[in-house]
């Protein structure tokens, strides 16, 4: 789609009462997460990047005091339109939940100069994949609201809010890796991030002779409806045993070696387990980034295969369609890592594969997840992007991607 049929699709949904000039078009993109599951809500380490998919939010101000909002993924909803005054009046359901989170979270913080918005979603990313369509159309909305009321755009407390409208508004306990990564990414570096004081750095994605494959299980998993929240409190119950003894807020406070000398305070093998994936995934993270950063592409594979391992052993959110993809790649000779990726119980696998082997990659692992599981899988090959942007639209028959131009920082 092009930033032209966005606009005329635009006047087709809202009526033609608004400026052409008022109308400015922002992108917020997906994450995939290379490693570091469920470590972001305890505390740990977390190693996303950016992609190419992601949600496209076109966007005008109105004088009415109304926000009309439009999905062109769901054009069967229609417009859903409620005053900017009380955003979460009633508690909407479905998809507008995502947006209207944020905007309640900025209105409850006093962020409410504008007298009413227009937005049309345009999204890219496949529904339940896991790749965090969700922080995606979060971070797309509060980016807009805050450019077109003409307020300044903070990129971290913009990840803040958008998780804050993901937790207490729609309900799922998430960390805030998907948020902060669809705020504050750079084109070709992956985050290493630290969840718990925020700290974070850029690594160089340096892949020489191989590349990221995201293989979806077109098993769609809905974290609100998942065993997403169920691990969160797995995780707690976890932690509040440990505390009996140690001085820590969060699980990934420690090390491996130190879970070990106090694992009699755990006296569940289940949440004992809970613990084990996420102290030994936080030192999987970090050890990953500084693989990458080496540029030792073998070490980090085997790192993600550990994850993987553990994700399915030990925290055991993984299903029978991830476990036959990643099992598949590990049998091709020119991968050299594979794990699911996202929270878990669907959604995608994502595998580090040697260039010359991709095509390989791609018929054995279709045809042996076909033969298996009884549908195909999709496999995508996205480049990586820059976090949230303003798009200039100074030619709007090209595509959309690829005109983003940075509007944060005074850019």
């Amino acid at each position: 789609m092009t930033a032209g049929e966005l606009l005329r699709r635009f006047t087709e949904v809202f009526g033609n009462d608004v400026e052409p000039m008022d109308r400015r078009l922002f992108f917020a993109p997906g994450r995939v997460n290379l490693i570091g599951e469920h470590t972001d809500y305890n505390g740990g380490h977390v190693l996303p990047c950016a992609l190419t998919l992601g949600t496209y939010a076109l966007a005008a101000p109105r004088r009415d005091g109304l926000c009309r909002f439009y999905s062109t993924s769901l054009p069967e909803d229609g417009v859903v339109e409620f005053p900017l005054s009380s955003p979460w009046e009633p508690e909407p359901n479905g998809w507008s939940r995502y947006p209207r989170g944020v905007l309640s979270v900025l209105h409850g913080r006093g962020k409410k100069p504008l007298t009413g918005l227009d937005i049309l979603f345009h999204g890219t990313i496949p529904a339940g994949a896991g790749l965090s369509s969700s922080a995606s159309i979060e971070v797309a909305t509060g980016f807009a609201f805050l450019a077109v009321s003409g307020l300044d755009v903070d990129l971290v407390e913009l990840a803040k809010m958008s998780r804050e409208a993901e937790n207490d508004r729609v309900g799922v306990k998430c960390g805030i890796m998907d948020q902060f990564a669809a705020a504050a990414s750079i084109r070709g570096r992956a985050i290493l991030l630290n969840c718990d004081s925020l700290e974070y750095r850029h690594c160089e994605l340096s892949l020489p002779g191989s590349r990221l494959v995201i293989t979806n299980s077109n098993k769609p998993h809905a974290l609100a409806s998942s065993g997403y929240n169920e691990r969160f409190r797995e995780c707690g119950a976890a932690l509040s045993a440990l505390k009996r003894r140690l001085q820590i807020t969060a699980l990934c406070q420690i090390d491996e070696a130190a879970l070990n000398e106090n694992a009699d305070l755990i006296d569940d093998d289940l949440l004992l387990r809970r613990a084990r994936f996420v102290v030994g995934e936080n030192q999987r993270a970090l050890r990953a980034a500084e693989r990458l950063e080496k540029g030792d592409l073998s070490g980090f594979g085997a790192l993600m295969n550990e994850s993987h391992v553990s994700m399915r052993d030990d925290f055991e959110i993984s299903c029978r369609e991830l476990d036959v993809l990643v099992e598949l790649a590990w049998s091709i000779d020119g991968v050299h890592g594979s794990r699911m990726t996202g929270g878990g119980f669907g959604g995608c696998s994502i595998s580090l594969v040697k260039q010359d082997a991709v095509e390989e990659f791609k018929a054995k692992v279709g045809e042996g997840y076909m033969a298996s599981i009884g549908y195909p899988p999709t496999f995508y090959l996205p480049e990586t992007s820059d976090g949230v942007s303003e798009i200039k639209m100074v030619n709007p028959g090209a595509g959309l991607f690829g005109q983003a131009a940075k509007m944060s920082k005074g850019e």
